[in-house]
């Protein structure tokens, strides 16, 4: 039962750090970045995917390993939408990143570089669609855990 209780507390925690670090490179986003900026939006999208990661990593082993089982979880379609949105806000966060890794690159190159507010603005849309969509997300577990979408 512990056990069970620590690994949720796991999901929940990096899930809490995946949200806060989202929501920062949203706000950063909002306003022209400076240099500094261009270097922190790069560390705290680092941040954000390293906890995508252990989101990932604790889910895979509340499924495995914990109370429920994945005989629970696998013949849910809730479970699958939950998943499916996760995979979905995964590759939407594709471009922002190369985007970050590049501005970073060229700030390296030239010190007085920054990036064009357009590309800020690209940018912004689509982490807030990230946002928008992994919100939904913790709507769907809450359905999974009240039975919801089992036979």
């Amino acid at each position: 039962m512990i056990k069970d209780a620590l690994l949720a507390y796991f999901h929940f925690a990096a899930i809490f750090l995946l949200f806060a670090f989202l929501t920062v490179e949203a706000m950063m986003l909002r306003n022209p970045l400076d240099t500094a900026g261009v270097r922190l939006v790069a560390r705290v999208d680092a941040w954000y995917g390293a906890s995508a990661v252990m989101v990932l990593i604790s889910g895979l082993l509340r499924w495995f390993m914990g109370a429920k089982g994945s005989a629970f979880y696998n013949p849910n379609p809730v479970f699958h939408a939950k998943v499916t949105l996760f995979v979905l806000v995964g590759l939407l966060s594709i471009k922002p990143t190369l985007q970050f890794l590049r501005w970073s690159r060229e700030l390296k190159q030239n010190a007085s570089f920054l990036p064009p507010l357009d590309e800020q603005k690209k940018l912004r849309r689509l982490v807030m669609i990230q946002l928008h969509l992994a919100a939904i997300i913790p709507l769907l577990a809450v359905l999974m855990a009240r039975g919801i979408g089992h036979s």
